[in-house]
């Protein structure tokens, strides 16, 4: 079995409960048990009950290998907007807060495109001394990424790299990586995620 827990911090209680549900109705209509799910997701069949029951405390990694295993991704297991014209609005309060951690670092999705995931944007924050740890995307994946306030330490390989406020970076995100805030304030930073071949 892979590892269940490779970052810091909790998923919210809302986003657990909403993709729970959804994971469980995928996975009937695909005519899946719980355990051929499970070791698609490499995860264990105790974890996926738990998700599926919004009462784990898994990884976003973990939640990420679920839906991969699914043949979706983590976006599209929340509510997309429903476009009813050419523009589509999520209004103030209204992002999906998707994980945080005890110190105050959270990270929230506020928009993603619709009919597949070609790209979704976050905004994150890290408290001093927080980190995530991401699993790697699909070959030719890129992140996108704009600091608003503090430090943010990328690492990548054998790459690693603090973008300071005001400045922007490209991370290639079909390897492992890890964002963390080594310096003394908060890091806030908007994040687009390009996954390729996204459906």
């Amino acid at each position: 079995m892979g590892a269940e827990r490779t970052d810091e911090g909790a998923l919210s209680e809302g986003f657990l409960a909403q993709v729970g549900a959804r994971v469980r109705s995928a996975r009937t209509e695909q005519g899946l048990t719980v355990q051929q799910l499970a070791d698609r997701a490499e995860i264990s069949r105790r974890l996926l009950t738990q998700v599926e029951h919004g009462q784990a405390n898994p990884s976003l990694v973990s939640i990420t290998r679920v839906a991969r295993a699914l043949g979706t991704e983590l976006t599209e297991l929340l509510d997309p907007l429903r476009p009813s014209g050419a523009i589509s609005v999520v209004e103030a309060g209204a992002e999906v807060l998707v994980w945080s951690d005890e110190g105050g670092s959270s990270a929230h999705l506020l928009v993603a495109t619709s009919h597949g995931r070609a790209a979704d944007l976050w905004r994150w924050r890290l408290e001093p001394g927080a980190g995530y740890q991401g699993l790697a995307d699909p070959a030719g994946s890129q992140e996108l990424f704009h600091v608003l306030e503090g430090e943010l330490t990328l690492t990548a390989d054998d790459d690693r790299v603090v973008v300071r406020a005001g400045s922007s970076a490209r991370l290639l995100s079909d390897r492992a990586y890890r964002y963390a805030n080594s310096g003394a304030t908060a890091c806030v930073f908007v994040r687009t995620v390009a996954l390729s071949g996204a459906r």
